[in-house]
C-alpha cells in the first residue's frame, strides 16, 4: 500500500474510533453522574475509561515480550469494563433523565454494589495502569541486531604452502621482460643463455600466535617412558625400599622415587606396610 492509502485508512480509522468515542461517552457521563460524580467530573469519567483503552492500544503497538501482555490485558479489562456499563445504561432508562437514585445502578442490591465499585474503581486504575504503562513505553528499548562480524583469522590460520601457493602461480604468470638490444650498445647488454629468473617479491604471511595447548595432549607429543604395570611397580617398591625404615615409608617418598601418581604412591605404600607387618608377624610366631 502507498504512502497516500495509508494515510487515508488512518484518517478512516481515528474517525470511526471518535465516533464510537462519541457515543460511549454519552453513556459513560451517565454512570458517573449515578455514583455521585459532578458535572466537570461527568465530563471527565469517559476520558478516564476510553483513554486508557487508546493508551493501552499504543503501548501494545511499541512493547515486547511481557510488557506487551500487560499492556494487552489492561486494554481487554478496560473494554469490558466500558462495555460493561454501556450496556447497563442501556438496561437503565433512568440513567438518561438523571432521575436515578445515586449510588443506584441496578435493582438487585449484589449487583449494584458490583456495578458501583466496577465504576469509581476505574479511575484509580487508570492512574495505576496508566503510570504503569508509559514507564513501560520510556524505559523500553527495542532490540538492536548487530552485524556479525566477519572472520579476521581464516589468511592467519592457513600454513604458509597455503599462502605462498596463489603467490607462486601469480609469479608463474607474469610475463618475462624483454630487452631492446637494438637501442642499447651491444658490449653493455649480456644476453642471458640460460633461463630468466624473476623475482617477485612476496608478502611476509601474518602467522598468528602460538595458542596454548588444551585438551588432552596428543599421542606423538607424550613421553616415551613405557607404562610399567602394578606388579612391576610394586617389585620396583620393593627394591628401593627394603632399606627404608617404616617412619620414612610414605606415600610422597615413593611417589618421588619411583615417579608416580599420588594414587599409585598410597597403595603402594599401603601394601609394602602390609607386607612388613606380615612379615615381622610371621618371624614371631
Amino acid at each position: 500500500m502507498n504512502r497516500t492509502g495509508r494515510v487515508l485508512l488512518v484518517l478512516a480509522l481515528v474517525a470511526v474510533v471518535g465516533m464510537a468515542f462519541r457515543v460511549s461517552w454519552n453513556a459513560l457521563r451517565d454512570v458517573a453522574r449515578a455514583i455521585g460524580a459532578d458535572t466537570t467530573a461527568a465530563w471527565l469519567y469517559p476520558f478516564v475509561v476510553d483513554g486508557l483503552m487508546a493508551l493501552a492500544l499504543v503501548a501494545t503497538l511499541v512493547l515486547t515480550g511481557n510488557a506487551r501482555k500487560f499492556a494487552l490485558r489492561v486494554l481487554a479489562v478496560y473494554t469490558l469494563a466500558s462495555l460493561v456499563l454501556n450496556y447497563v445504561h442501556g438496561l437503565v432508562p433512568a440513567l438518561h433523565g438523571e432521575s436515578v437514585d445515586w449510588g443506584r445502578l441496578a435493582d438487585w442490591d449484589p449487583a449494584n454494589w458490583a456495578l458501583v465499585l466496577l465504576a469509581t474503581s476505574l479511575p484509580v486504575g487508570s492512574i495505576y495502569f496508566g503510570s504503569d504503562l508509559v514507564a513501560k513505553v520510556l524505559h523500553h528499548r527495542p532490540p538492536v541486531d548487530l552485524p556479525q562480524p566477519e572472520s579476521v583469522q581464516t589468511d592467519a590460520n592457513r600454513s604458509m604452502a597455503e599462502l605462498g601457493k596463489p603467490l607462486a602461480e601469480e609469479a608463474t604468470a607474469l610475463p618475462v621482460p624483454v630487452l631492446e638490444l637494438d637501442s642499447m650498445p651491444v658490449a653493455s647488454v649480456d644476453v642471458p643463455t640460460g633461463p630468466v629468473e624473476v623475482r617477485v617479491p612476496v608478502a611476509a604471511a601474518e602467522v598468528s600466535r602460538p595458542r596454548r595447548a588444551t585438551g588432552r595432549v596428543p599421542v606423538a607429543a607424550r613421553s616415551a617412558r613405557p607404562v610399567r604395570s602394578e606388579a612391576e611397580l610394586l617389585t620396583e617398591a620393593r627394591s628401593l625400599t627394603e632399606s627404608w625404615p617404616v617412619e620414612k615409608l610414605t606415600g610422597e617418598g615413593i611417589r618421588k622415587a619411583l615417579h608416580v601418581s599420588a594414587a599409585k604412591a598410597r597403595v603402594l605404600r599401603e601394601t609394602l606396610k602390609a607386607e612388613r607387618e606380615h612379615n615381622a608377624a610371621v618371624a614371631v610366631s
